[in-house]
């Protein structure tokens, strides 16, 4: 693969091991562990600055014996890491099929145990001991990588909605990357003395100073090989689920534990609407709460453990009966045959297009999730929050921690009806929370960004203005069904699904699950035990005749 020269100044975090993530990132393989790997295993002997894998590229499980490994940025050849004798290379990624983040150069007088990765999926597989180790160090790593900001990936532009929905995937699929803006002209310069950044517009900055001019959500995954992750035109599965929200990946995990070869399909990320939930504290087991995101990532790593296969950020834009099954069409590029298929699509929150000044201002004040981005964007001013459900109130009690002010509008006359009890009286009792019953938004004025709104307060008879820095949106709950009429399941007049028995919908095969569901209970448990339960019906279809 070539020989570079193997720099002397080295970043050696893996020495740094000061807190709970950097003791899981780099354990210590107990004997019948390290006896696991060697058998399947094979030594090599690199030469001195041999490149052993590039940034972009798929890689094995290394596990140093002697000498070292350093991984570089290929931006700029800088060692991020090294990697010494008695740990091993490797982050979540690998199981999932992604391309390392970072280049991967042997030092002198080195000696490899190398793993392939189906080996390691088997070993993770079969043994529960080398599994938990392997699983919470890859994790542990991302995790790692997500703090440094380390990853060869750099998003650059201009505080606008481009950047901040590149900066939202990112962060929700747990992608290490950098921000920067050219309002920050050292740090600008910095990257730009690189690569050709664009003079207007969002970029991302890859390995070896690629650059993307006003790149989608896809154009981000695909640079960094996560948006398929091995998954070819014509590809089959036992087992199609679309959406990874709680629904879906409760249903994903307990199909691929029990044996199915499951397909995972997601639009953004891991979580759903639940996903963007700063603090979901009526779920089980969880006495302080959990983020969404929290919740979403720990479910993700179940989910790889057993197989799944996931892709994003990819839409199913079309479903059709096939000779054994389902063709589910992704973005009318990529068709995949599944012989059973969950909709697990979940909804999305209604636009306020036809109000002034929303759409204008998407991603630039107007926000449609409220987690530490938004936030952040927010520090110290006033906002509004509209809506009635939990997700809104949720979002409320977290906006209020930076945000000097929290308004919440509803159209009731009380939070009773939509609203936990516990929540709407968290929002009532709080200092920084002022909610406004029987309250419709107006319109949202400003020039670069966000900076006043108005609502009519029809219980005071008045017209309301507000100089505010954030409007959340979180009302109504639109289906994510359109991808679903040709092979014309049955859907109630709002356009969710209709189920019979164990989820079962008109079409056989094809079930429905979580909040696309026509009756379903808008809650993260509810939908979790759909998901689960869900999957002996499936298996009860795959193993008739039908």
């Amino acid at each position: 693969m070539g020989i570079i020269p193997v720099p002397d100044e080295r970043t050696r975090y893996s020495s740094e091991r000061t807190d709970e993530i950097d003791i899981q990132a780099w354990p210590e393989f107990g004997e019948d562990g390290l006896k696991l790997l060697e058998s399947v295993g094979q030594l090599v002997h690199p030469e001195p600055g041999e490149v052993l894998w590039e940034g972009g590229q798929s890689y094995d499980l290394y596990l140093v014996r002697a000498g070292g490994v350093c991984l570089l940025d290929r931006r700029d050849d800088r060692v991020v890491v090294v990697v010494e004798p008695g740990d091993f290379v490797g982050e979540l990624g690998m199981l999932m099929g992604q391309p390392a983040f970072l280049a991967g150069v042997s030092m002198a007088q080195t000696t490899l145990l190398r793993v392939n990765v189906e080996e390691l999926r088997r070993l993770i597989g079969t043994s529960v001991e080398l599994g938990d180790l392997l699983l919470s160090a890859f994790d542990a790593r991302r995790r790692l990588l997500t703090r440094w900001g380390e990853g060869g990936l750099v998003l650059a532009g201009d505080d606008d909605r481009h950047l901040h929905r590149l900066q939202e995937f990112a962060e929700r699929n747990h992608i290490p990357h950098r921000m920067v803006l050219r309002s920050d002209g050292v740090a600008w310069a910095e990257i730009a003395a690189t690569c050709a950044l664009p003079e207007k517009g969002a970029a991302v900055v890859a390995g070896r100073g690629r650059v993307l001019t006003e790149p989608t959500t896809r154009d981000l995954a695909t640079a960094i090989g996560l948006d398929l992750c091995g998954l070819s035109d014509q590809a089959r599965c036992d087992l199609m689920i679309v959406g990874a929200g709680p629904a879906g990946l409760a249903a994903a995990v307990y199909g691929a534990s029990e044996g199915l070869d499951v397909v995972l399909v997601e639009g953004v990320a891991p979580g759903g609407q639940a996903g963007t939930s700063s603090r979901i504290e009526n779920y089980l087991g969880f006495p302080r709460g959990v983020a969404g995101n929290e919740l979403a990532r720990s479910a993700m790593l179940q989910a790889v453990k057993f197989g799944v296969r996931l892709v994003a950020p990819r839409t199913v834009t079309g479903l059709s009966l096939g000779p054994d099954g389902f063709r589910v069409r992704l973005d009318e590029q990529t068709t995949v045959a599944a012989r059973a298929v969950v909709i697990a699509s979940g909804v999305q929150y209604r636009r306020l297009e036809t109000i002034p000044g929303v759409t204008e201002f998407d991603g630039r004040g107007v926000y449609y999730a409220a987690t530490e981005i938004e936030a952040r964007a927010c520090l110290g001013q006033a906002v509004v929050v509209v809506g009635g459900a939990n997700s809104a109130g949720q979002a409320a009690l977290f906006l209020a921690r930076q945000a000097n002010h929290v308004h919440v509008l509803i159209r009731r006359e009380t939070l009773s009806e939509t609203m936990s009890s516990y929540l709407a009286q968290r929002l009532i009792h709080h200092e920084r929370i002022t909610v406004h019953p029987r309250s419709e938004l107006t319109s949202a004025r400003g020039e670069d960004r966000l900076t006043h709104l108005t609502w009519r307060d029809e219980l005071r008879r008045q017209d309301v203005q507000l100089e505010a820095g954030g409007l959340f949106l979180m009302i109504g709950a639109l289906p994510r069904t359109t991808w679903l009429h040709e092979v014309g399941v049955q859907l109630d007049d709002k356009g969710f699904v209709i189920t019979h028995g164990a989820f079962e919908t008109s079409v056989p095969g094809l079930f429905a699950v979580g909040d696309v569901r026509a009756g379903s209970v808008k809650r993260v448990a509810s939908a979790v035990g759909e998901g689960s339960v869900v999957i002996s019906t499936v298996h009860t279809f795959l193993g008739s005749d039908h």
